[in-house]
Parts: structure tokens; C-alpha cells; sequence
């Protein structure tokens, strides 16, 4: 082997934050899979979550470990945040330790991340389960598909990869792990449980039009594909983890395939409380709803989008109002605890229908709920819709505005939907739902009740501190 010790690394919480508590709650699943298909190619490997690491939370201590330890590096890049802060991290890494990046946000910005970053040696474009052994078996960089690379001060950009079959990818190998994942605040643990991902499938066979989860940021569809199902439950089996995500974009697609994974959980007794994405054509099988509630599903995520119809439509959501209404006249009946992603800020979208978000989530009767402006991501097709309105505009992020309604009166928006809707009422009925399904356990709920007035106190004392710096 040409290498001995490869090192991925997972780089968010370079930036220090006091509060990385929900950022914090999951393993990076897609830099295990990596590393994982990367087993038997280097004689060590060794992944660094520096979200957890407190011993090298000093940038020297990291860069003095690289330098004696490692001799090649791998990044993952798949968000916008802390993308300054990376770059910066990046351009300190020693000149002979070649340096490999990925990701999703890699991938879509490729030229933009090789100037940044000039000690960049190649980025993998999409998927790099297959791309990793070929890169650490030394093959020659114009010989591997799927990767942009450095040579003779030039960049090339090799052929696009085929996305391979899924079975014939090793799920993550949690023995590399240097850390436990569990819900903290400022360093102290609200719960003992410990949290886990599990992938059982890839892609998604819907059209939204706002969406480029089931695209790669090469505009590759990654058509709908499972894992069998005698894998996903070995996988669960392994995890000593009480908390378990399920991250396939819709975990119901299948809907005879999810009911057997219920089964099989009961069947085996597997004691894990599990939460879920679906669509809300799953309240269309109350059977199916009824065995995932026997199975230990506590919480189910749900896009709704929008109270809007036109909005729907424009979203290419595949149902309207009145379904999602009738399709809420079901869930309720399951105790299951139900949270919402609504988008704002669409094309045409008024303020008056952007704040009706909250009214019509809670006559709904949803638990919680997460608003997020519209994005247009570089091959989503409302990106192209854009592209003929001058009166939209797109941050650097993605992040839509209008002349109407800027990206700051966009958030402002926000802040008053959250509001209206996170009432003391509510906020007691959240209580008593996470009791009544398990979600949360009691020592939880009084966790989260000693440490939250204190982490609302610093938060304000911190809005306090910066509104004085203002008026300075």
C-alpha cells in the first residue's frame, strides 16, 4: 500500500459556536461511507468529527498531527456554513500531504473551491465510494472518472461516474468512530441516548420542483434504489445506538418494503426509537401507520411546503391543501410526534400567505415545524423558472429574494411566523405530546427545561451585546 495513514476529515466546528448542539446530534454518514470503502487501501485510517474533537480543537495541534501521522487527506464539504472557515483551515494543510476534497457543496463548486484553495490536489464529483480506492490505490488521476484534479498548473476535469449499484457499498463501519453522538447543550448531556443514521435506500422518485436532493450537484438523477432489506436490519442490529435516523428521502416510497422492515424490527425485538421522512400519501395505509407506531417509530418529518394550492402546484408537490388536511385527519390518530418543512419566500408568494404558514400548521395540528427560504440550486428546475423573472434575485447560498421582499424582510418573515406559532401553549402541548409518545422521556423533558432558561438567557444576553456594537 501506497499509504499508511489516511486521514477523513470532517471539518465543521473549525468556526467555534457555543450551542452546536442539533448540528452536532448526528455522525457524518456520507465521510463513513467514505472511509469505510477506503478499508484494506490504507494501512490506517482514522476519521476526526472536529465538531467532538476537543483535543484538537487548536488548529496548530491539528496541523502538527497531520504533519507526523498522516500522509494523505480527505475532506468532506457537503454544507454552505463555515465555508470561509474551511477554505481557511484548508490552506494551512502541509505542501506535501496530497489533499483530497469532497461532498456535496465540493462538488457543485468545483472552480470556485480549486481558486480558494490552491493546496486542493483533486475534488471527487459525487458519489466517491468507488472514486476513494482508486485515488488511494495510485492510480493515475486521468485514468479515474469523477474526479477534477491539479496538473502542470492546469485543472482537468475527468468524465462523470456512474452511480454504482447499492448493495455493492459497505455500510459505515462505526468502529472507526472516535466519539458518541447524543442531544447536548454548552458540553452538558440532555439525554443519555445515543443518536445513528442508517441509509436503506438513495433517491427519490419525485419531481419537486424546488428539490435537488435526488440530483447530485452534476445534475445526475440517482434514480430510486434499495438496499436489501436483510442488510438494513444487520446494520440496525450492530448500532448501539437508541436513536436511530432513517435518511432516505422518503422512507415510505415503498410502501410494502417499509411494512416488512416494521416487521422484521418487531419480529427481531430491536428496542430503538426510530424517526422517519415520508410523504403523506403514507396516511393512505393505516395499517402500515399502526406498525411503525408497534415498530418504535416516535417521529415523523414531512415536507408540506405550503398551506398555499397555486404554491403547490408551482412546487410540483403532487397533492394540495385539502390532502394535506385530510391526510393530518389520519396521522393524528397515531401517537407519533409530527414535524414540518414549509418553504417561504416563493415566487409570487405575499407576506399575508408566507405568515399564514403558522395558523395553518397548527390547525393542522403538526408539532413542530422548520421554514426555510426557496432556494435555487445550480439544476433544480425552479432555478431555470428564475432565470426569466429579473425581479428575483439568488444570494450567494442559493437563497431566493425579490425586489419585493429582500433577503432581510425575508427573515424578518420568518422570525414572525416562528413566533406566532411556538406559543407558551404550544410549546406546553409539545411537552405533553414527546411524554405521551415517548419521543422524550421525563429526565429529558426536565433536562431540557434546567438548561434551556439558562441558554435563553445567554442568548439574549448575546442579541444585547451586538445590538450595543451596533449602536457604537
Amino acid at each position: 500500500m501506497k499509504y499508511k495513514h489516511a486521514l477523513f476529515l470532517y471539518p465543521y466546528g473549525v468556526k467555534k459556536t457555543t450551542t452546536a448542539s442539533i448540528n452536532r446530534l448526528f455522525p457524518p454518514t456520507g465521510l463513513e461511507y467514505i472511509a469505510t470503502s477506503a478499508k484494506g487501501f490504507a494501512e490506517k485510517i482514522t476519521i476526526l468529527d472536529l465538531r467532538y474533537e476537543k483535543e484538537f480543537s487548536n488548529t496548530e495541534k491539528l496541523l502538527d498531527f497531520i504533519r507526523k501521522e498522516i500522509d494523505i487527506v480527505c475532506v468532506s464539504i457537503g454544507w454552505d456554513r463555515e465555508f470561509k472557515e474551511i477554505c481557511s483551515l484548508l490552506n494551512l494543510m502541509p505542501d506535501d500531504i496530497p489533499l483530497v476534497v469532497g461532498g456535496y457543496k465540493a462538488t457543485e463548486q468545483v472552480e470556485e473551491l480549486f481558486q480558494a484553495c490552491p493546496k486542493i490536489d483533486i475534488i471527487v464529483r459525487g458519489e466517491g465510494e468507488e472514486t476513494i480506492r482508486e485515488i488511494l490505490s495510485d492510480m493515475p488521476k486521468e485514468n479515474i472518472l469523477g474526479i477534477s484534479y491539479r496538473k502542470d498548473d492546469g485543472i482537468f476535469h475527468n468524465q462523470i461516474r456512474s452511480l454504482p449499484e447499492i448493495d455493492i457499498i459497505a455500510y459505515p463501519d462505526r468502529s472507526l468512530r472516535r466519539h458518541e453522538y447524543r442531544l447536548s447543550l454548552y458540553g452538558m448531556n440532555i439525554t443519555d441516548f445515543k443518536f445513528d443514521t442508517v441509509l436503506s435506500a438513495r433517491g427519490c422518485p419525485y419531481n419537486c420542483k424546488f428539490c435537488t436532493f435526488s440530483l447530485n450537484p452534476l445534475g445526475q438523477k440517482r434514480p430510486y434504489i434499495e438496499r436489501s432489506i436483510s442488510s438494513v436490519i444487520e446494520e440496525i442490529e450492530n448500532m448501539d445506538a437508541d436513536v436511530v435516523l432513517f435518511g432516505d428521502d422518503n422512507f415510505a416510497t415503498n410502501i410494502k418494503r417499509t411494512a416488512d422492515i416494521c416487521d422484521e424490527i418487531i419480529k427481531r425485538k430491536i428496542k430503538k426509537r426510530f424517526l422517519a421522512q415520508v410523504r403523506i400519501e403514507i396516511t393512505k395505509n393505516p395499517a402500515l401507520m399502526a406498525k411503525m407506531v408497534k415498530a418504535g417509530f416516535k417521529m415523523l418529518s414531512l415536507g408540506i411546503e405550503s398551506p398555499h394550492d397555486h404554491i403547490l402546484a408551482q412546487l410540483g408537490k403532487g397533492f394540495n391543501s385539502a390532502e394535506i388536511r385530510k391526510a393530518f385527519d389520519v396521522l393524528r390518530k397515531y401517537p407519533i410526534f409530527y414535524h414540518g418543512y414549509f418553504i417561504y419566500g416563493n415566487i409570487g408568494e405575499t407576506e399575508e400567505e408566507m405568515l399564514y404558514i403558522s395558523q395553518f400548521a397548527k390547525e393542522i395540528g403538526i408539532d413542530t415545524i422548520a421554514c426555510n427560504k426557496l432556494r435555487a440550486d445550480k439544476f433544480s428546475p425552479i432555478k431555470k423558472i428564475l432565470e426569466t423573472m429579473p425581479e428575483y434575485h439568488l444570494t450567494v447560498k442559493g437563497e431566493v429574494y425579490s425586489d419585493k421582499y429582500s433577503h432581510s424582510a425575508l427573515k424578518k418573515i420568518n422570525k414572525r411566523i416562528k413566533f406566532t406559532f411556538y406559543t407558551p401553549f404550544k410549546i406546553a402541548k409539545i411537552v405533553n405530546k414527546s411524554l405521551r409518545t415517548g419521543f422524550f422521556g421525563l429526565r429529558e423533558l426536565i433536562s431540557l427545561l434546567i438548561v434551556v432558561p439558562f441558554l435563553l438567557k445567554h442568548t439574549m444576553s448575546r442579541e444585547r451585546e451586538k445590538a450595543t456594537l451596533r449602536r457604537a
